[in-house]
């Protein structure tokens, strides 16, 4: 099938790989001229394991290419996908849909011929209706249905998760369109995918619902874990005895920072958005945002106790500073109010990140960047482990610091304590 995606962002270009990947004829556009090049040479503008191989093998195969002219992508496409970014507006928990608006307009002045236009973007609820009416002024209905297919890629695994979803939700009433995307999707459905046809707004709220319930489980762990500690429990005992339940699943109980990147903290905020606009009261998801936010300052307060409140002038090394593993994106990540708060406190810091240096530190007074986990780690008092790379899951702790004693606070309880048998090391972790 032809398809284009309008918008090269981590949606859009990841779901447009993998398309093209299955044989499709993928048209990728951005209004960005530089990105366009560079995708063009093989330069991925984001981190993500596999992708860029993926890139080069359908670029050369011509299934796909890259364009900023979206009037000719359009044309030569009869299937596009809406892929823009949906963040928070300003001084609000809404969603601003100002991009998702501004490229309906620009393709109501474009078709000529029958298209599916599916949004890929995650909106809320009633979005596709409003894209509907915007189309329809310039264009008649039999000519375009529009569609609401939400995007299930979690940072790290994307490809694997587009090619291996658990579902394909396809949120449309025409039945036409149905089966047609229902072909699109034919080879992931005949993987073992559930493919479920729902109305446009059930699929709208299906994306959001099951972020606010993934952001609620990672809330929900972090607060037994401060239990956890107070009682002398092992965390990971409790997240093993409950994720054992099938009712409840072990994925997402895994105790440490605050919930970040793209999709938890503007999802949950713009649903309750939504609530408020429907007059729906959805305190849980209100609590866990509170939850959420009150995380990075019970770690900080951790933090200070274990040093004893003497943080000037101290070293304190981050072994990763990513919302998450796997990923190069700081989107609400909790070493952005970590880093800036310690720094102000007096402490020295030096961070090591798998994907480099970070600009988000640029202005920050004594914030380094190491260029290696030895470089970062070296006469430090206090190591955090930040992030779960697998880099720093088996790493000899007393070779890398020269200090005759050090802390470690392993923030994601990726180290035991078992193996760290160091009188000279004191080791902290979370909810154990």
């Amino acid at each position: 099938m032809k398809l284009c995606m309008i918008g090269t962002g981590y949606v859009g270009l990841v779901s447009g790989v993998c398309f093209s990947d299955l044989g499709n004829d993928v048209i990728c556009v951005d209004n960005d001229k530089k990105k366009i090049e560079n995708l063009k040479k093989g330069i991925i503008p984001i981190y993500e394991p596999g992708l860029s191989e993926l890139v080069k093998k359908n670029y050369r195969a011509k299934r796909l290419s890259f364009t900023s002219n979206i009037s000719d992508a359009i044309k030569k496409s009869n299937i596009i996908f809406i892929c823009v970014g949906t963040p928070t507006k300003k001084g609000s928990n809404a969603a601003d849909l100002s991009q998702i608006f501004t490229v309906a307009k620009e393709i109501s002045k474009h078709i000529k011929s029958s298209k599916i236009i599916i949004n890929k973007s995650t909106v809320p609820v009633t979005t596709g209706d409003e894209v509907e009416k915007i189309i329809a002024k310039k264009i008649k209905k039999k000519l375009f249905s529009v569609v609401s297919n939400p995007e299930f890629l979690r940072e790290g695994e994307a490809i694997r998760d587009f090619i291996y979803p658990d579902r394909i939700i396809i949120g449309t009433s025409n039945k036409k369109t149905n089966k047609i995307l229902e072909s699109l999707y034919s080879p992931l459905i005949s993987k073992g995918a559930k493919y479920i046809n729902t109305s446009r707004r059930g699929a709208e709220l299906i994306k959001y619902a099951s972020n606010a319930f993934l952001a609620t489980k990672i809330s929900f762990i972090n607060e037994i874990a401060n239990l956890s500690e107070k009682t002398n429990v092992n965390v990971e005992d409790v997240s093993i005895g409950m994720g054992l339940d099938k009712r409840i699943g072990g994925r997402f109980l895994r105790a440490g920072p605050a919930y970040g990147g793209s999709c938890f903290p503007k999802d949950t905020r713009a649903i309750v958005d939504t609530g408020s606009k429907f007059k729906t009261n959805l305190s849980i998801i209100k609590s866990v945002i509170k939850s959420n936010q009150n995380r990075s300052k019970l770690l900080l307060e951790r933090v200070l106790k274990i040093m004893k409140n003497k943080i000037k002038n101290k070293k304190i090394s981050f072994l990763g500073v990513t919302f998450k593993a796997n990923t190069d994106d700081m989107r609400e990540s909790s070493s952005l109010k970590m880093i800036p708060y310690l720094a102000k406190k007096g402490a020295k810091i030096t961070y090591y990140d798998p994907t480099g240096y970070k600009k988000e530190f640029k202005k920050i007074k004594n914030v380094f960047s190491a260029s290696n986990i030895k470089e970062a780690c070296n006469d430090a008092d206090l190591i955090i482990i930040h992030t779960e790379w697998n880099d720093f899951k088996s790493l000899n702790f007393k070779n890398l610091n020269k200090k005759r004693s050090f802390i470690i606070y392993d923030m994601r309880n990726i180290l035991s304590k078992k193996k760290i048998n160091d009188k000279k090391i004191k080791y902290y972790s979370i909810g154990r």
